[in-house]
């Protein structure tokens, strides 16, 4: 009979948590919360330094049943929290150690950002306590919301329209919206023109360059008729390239994603919203199905303001890279980023850590994963030489200038080819 006990959210990660461990561990899902404040009324003492009143969510009643019964079988020696790491996850570990403390076997707290077999061991191997500081932000958040919430939908109800809602963040959000709707409603147009030119090299090379001076001054066409004055003086002009300016600049990688970045990539290239873009997130978290292998963690913890990169997962993307593409695609020191500082900087890393070893093995295997984000995790681990060449043209006394910008992907393109084959 299993003699420990560990506890995580849901029962996808439990399946991939459950293959790392050996049988001696029993690994449930608590599905979320287990307690919450009640739907019926505020739930919250004004009076006396704001006590929270909780009760046991009631689809939840069956699956912390089973849970006492788990934690109080005579064999268990111990009891792991592992809820999600951040406030959230500390607030349900913290209740489900409110429910299952029954004086028997001990109760610990066991956190991890990526779901591989050496992070949950090493874990598991190094438990902690329940982070109360983490708790009280949680609850003052929880509260917060129900304060401002079933204080102010009320009044709307009443001065408004039955139905709307107002809450401690959609409020502020709508603010934002109204704000910026106004700034469009004020904004005046105005109009402007723009000349271009075809032009063709002595090599039969057409170019396109934009007119940006005319005269001497700065060119600035605010109607047709006085295009058109501009447009006969240049149709008639002889052209002479004036000065040509080579210039290398270094590119560096992009930052890893953060909650908020990778949900702006997602909704710009793929169109998602914020909602599915963390359902998505947190499957590939969890796990996800790959072979005979089962499920594989293949991101790290998606809630994060954090671009710390962890030096095994830098280790390993440089090892990838050279191995693979040659230490020519490698800078000779890797990129370091900065994060903004918060606790969950310091207590989580960057989206996609894990990715690295999986696309080693997939390599081995033979096995493709089609991810967007392992194109990313490589890609920043390397800068592309960006070569800028700038031409201007001069027109008698009028100006035109051309930029041309080539940017070397070879290195980016190789992976990619190799992500996407």
């Amino acid at each position: 009979m299993a003699k420990y006990l560990v506890i995580v959210e849901s029962p996808a990660k439990a399946k991939t948590i459950k293959k790392y461990l050996g049988k001696q561990y029993m690994v449930e899902a608590s599905l979320g919360h287990v307690r919450d404040l009640p739907k019926s009324k505020l739930g919250v003492d004004l009076e006396h330094d704001f006590e929270p009143h909780y009760i046991t969510i009631r689809s939840r009643s069956k699956i912390l049943k089973e849970l006492k019964k788990h934690a109080g079988a005579r064999d268990v020696k111990a009891v792991y929290l592992a809820p999600d790491p951040d406030r959230e996850g500390e607030a349900i570990a913290w209740h489900l150690k409110h429910e299952l403390d029954n004086g028997k076997a001990p109760i610990y707290r066991v956190m991890f950002n990526e779901i591989t077999q050496k992070a949950v061991v090493q874990a598991i191997e190094n438990p902690k306590e329940i982070d109360q500081h983490m708790v009280d932000a949680q609850q003052a958040r929880r509260i917060l919301d129900r304060i401002v919430g079933y204080s102010l939908s009320p009044l709307l109800w009443s001065k408004v329209r039955k139905g709307l809602s107002a809450g401690r963040v959609q409020s502020v959000a709508v603010r934002l919206v109204v704000d910026r709707e106004r700034e469009i409603e004020a904004f005046v147009s105005k109009e402007y023109w723009k000349i271009e030119a075809d032009l063709n090299t002595a090599a039969a090379q057409r170019v396109r360059a934009t007119v940006t001076h005319f005269n001497g001054e700065k060119l600035e066409l605010v109607n047709q008729p006085a295009t058109e004055e501009v447009l006969a003086v240049l149709r008639a002009a002889q052209y002479a390239v004036a000065k040509v300016e080579k210039k290398e600049q270094r590119r560096f990688p992009a930052p890893p994603f953060t909650t908020s970045k990778l949900q702006q990539e997602a909704a710009t290239k793929l169109h998602f919203t914020g909602k599915k873009t963390m359902l998505v997130a947190q499957q590939l978290y969890e796990g996800v199905e790959i072979g005979e292998e089962g499920p594989v963690g293949l991101i790290t913890y998606m809630r994060t303001d954090s671009v710390r990169v962890g030096e095994d997962a830098q280790a390993q993307a440089r090892e990838w890279i050279q191995s693979t593409h040659g230490a020519g695609y490698l800078p000779a020191v890797p990129p370091k980023f900065k994060s903004k500082k918060s606790i969950l900087s310091f207590l989580l890393s960057y989206i996609e850590e894990t990715l690295v070893a999986d696309i080693s093995r997939e390599q081995n295997s033979g096995e493709v994963v089609t991810l967007d984000t392992i194109e990313r995790t490589l890609r920043r681990h390397f800068s592309a030489i960006d070569l800028r060449q700038g031409i201007s043209f001069q027109v008698i006394a009028e100006t035109v200038s051309l930029g041309d910008k080539s940017l070397n992907k070879q290195a980016t393109k190789a992976i990619t080819r190799y992500i996407a084959a």
